[in-house]
């Protein structure tokens, strides 16, 4: 292997860490959040469930791998020059890397569109298909976090509702069976059944022959809350693994399975070390909800990402979940606006910084 692949080979896996780094915690950002669990409890959670989607992405995304090779966006010749891959790679992980140091949940699908049109304006000139770049990729990416945001909004309201009309909490039980209750009537003790019980738990009676099913709410939300981030994460596996797959194919640095293999450890590595900042900014610095609440978003996370996967749009995890954050604080009133608006802007900024990264890197290599 010559110097040029091992320093193409480098790039790609750079792209596979700053993913890593910048995205693992955001799937379990409302197990950490919402008090269901610790910093490290949340991250292993994160980084498993996501190594479960990377391995099964070949077979749920191949339509991701194939747009992400750069085919039908430039010439084959171009795409066959090491010098563009590297430039493509680079500048995408030099982008989302700062993001994460610095806290800032960016998509790393943003990242590489803007770093396949800064290297492609350089390395093909007028044979770079915008059409196909504005088609395939800048649409899904505008429009899922609306999605998102209003699916989540308009939820939240029914979600409410429904709770309120039964009186549930997090805390409450639910106990389904036939019970004896007692009444005074004028003086009489009188005797009545009831089919179903729901309130707190220091109020709910103890199971017994007569209340044959008993539960409380909050453990059967926790196991509900541990599913859904781990659904986010599966599907921010099967989302962003293709992705940096079809960059190492078009490079020729992997076949497929070891792609996938290489690719889905290095993406947990860059999470292991570096995923603080995000994870601070996640749970805590967006809004502040409950387990219930972050449920709910992830549910609508998971179902959008894994969707769109399938049909290998490219639409960002990050963009999605943050904006399903988004959609909760603004029906609950409680968002922190100067925070969401930084976040706003920085998925503003980073296609032009990821497509000026690199057209400088196709620059000094090409």
């Amino acid at each position: 292997m010559s110097g040029a692949d091992i320093f193409l080979l480098a790039a790609v896996l750079a792209v596979a860490y700053a993913n890593g780094a910048n995205d693992s915690f955001k799937g379990v950002a409302t197990l950490y959040g919402g008090g269901a669990a610790s910093y490290r409890t949340a991250l292993a959670w994160g980084i498993g469930t996501t190594l479960a989607g990377s391995l099964l992405a070949a077979v749920l995304a191949e339509g991701l791998i194939k747009a992400f090779s750069g085919a039908g966006l430039v010439p084959a010749d171009v795409l066959a020059d090491p010098a563009f891959i590297t430039a493509v790679a680079l500048g995408a992980a030099l982008t989302v890397f700062a993001a994460a140091l610095t806290g800032i949940p960016i998509s790393t699908t943003h990242a590489l569109t803007g770093a396949l049109a800064g290297a492609g304006l350089l390395a093909a000139g007028r044979e770079l298909n915008l059409q196909a770049l504005g088609a395939a990729f800048f649409l899904p990416l505008a429009l899922s976090p609306l999605l998102a945001t209003m699916l989540v909004a308009t939820l939240y309201p029914a979600f409410r509702r429904l709770t309120a009309r039964f009186g549930l909490t997090q805390t409450s039980c639910i106990c389904i069976g036939t019970m004896q209750t007692v009444s005074v009537s004028e003086g009489a003790m009188v005797l009545r059944q009831q089919v179903a019980f729901a309130g707190e738990t220091a109020d709910c009676p103890p199971a017994s022959p007569d209340a044959f099913w008993k539960f409380d709410i909050a453990p059967i939300l926790r196991r509900v809350h541990f599913v859904s981030a781990g659904a986010v994460s599966f599907a921010r596996g099967v989302n962003d693994t293709p992705k940096i797959v079809g960059i190492a194919l078009a490079a020729h640095a992997f076949d497929l399975e070891t792609s996938l293999i290489a690719i889905a450890l290095v993406m947990a590595l860059g999470g292991l070390l570096h995923s603080g900042r995000i994870a601070r900014t996640m749970s805590t610095r967006i809004l502040p909800f409950n387990e219930a609440e972050g449920t709910l978003a992830n549910l609508v996370t998971s179902g959008l990402v894994i969707s769109a996967s399938t049909f290998g749009l490219p639409v960002s995890t990050t963009h999605v979940s943050v904006g399903g954050l988004f959609g909760l604080g603004a029906a609950k009133g409680k968002m922190h606006w100067g925070v969401a608006g930084g976040i706003a802007l920085s998925w503003l900024l980073t296609l032009p910084v990821a497509l000026a990264a690199s057209a400088l890197v196709y620059f000094l290599i090409g």
